[in-house]
């Protein structure tokens, strides 16, 4: 199976089947200057635990984005994220975080998936990060495979979305929409 792989994993004789959660991460380098962008897709119909996992990772997303603006912090962003995905049952993946992307795929500041409002690398107008939460509901263990992919140390299904985002003197705007 795929669904436990959360990110990087290599292409493999696998043929999906209804009810996978298959993981696209897919990074650009246009001119130079790169963004990186993942979603979930759910492949047929899924469990109602599996489509709870990815409407959840949406909104950890969302909620993560909405924070991403002049003034607040990376502590900011990473709280919004725990916090949601928390209160819907998840789990935040260790290990695993979102970072400053543009010149170079990971830049700094590394954009946790956790973290406490007000701390962290201030966001300034001008910065570009990747905000990506990777969510399972029941182990934030992670394995790293032989192929440099990694995994839910249990085997259980991951969901995970990024989006590159801009900081704006007005707030924010996503990139990768």
């Amino acid at each position: 199976s795929l669904n436990e792989v959360i990110v990087h994993g290599l292409p493999r004789a696998y043929e999906l089947k209804e009810g996978d959660l298959l993981k696209l991460d897919l990074g650009v380098d246009w001119k130079g200057g790169i963004s990186d962008a993942a979603l979930t897709v759910p492949v047929g119909k899924i469990s109602k635990e599996d489509a709870h996992l990815v409407e959840l990772t949406k909104e950890a997303i969302t909620k993560g984005i909405a924070q991403a603006r002049p003034g607040h912090t990376t502590g900011d962003i990473g709280h919004a994220i725990e916090s949601t995905v928390t209160k819907g049952g998840g789990h935040i993946v260790d290990g695993l975080s979102g970072h400053g992307v543009g010149n170079s795929l990971h830049e700094e500041p590394s954009i946790f998936n956790y973290g406490i409002p007000g701390e962290g690398v201030p966001l300034k107008p001008g910065m570009v990060i990747a905000i990506e939460p990777m969510v399972s509901l029941s182990t934030s263990k992670v394995d790293q495979l032989d192929d440099d992919s990694y995994a839910t140390a249990d085997g259980s299904n991951s969901a995970h979305f990024e989006h590159t985002v801009l900081i704006t003197k007005q707030g924010n705007e996503v990139l990768t929409k």
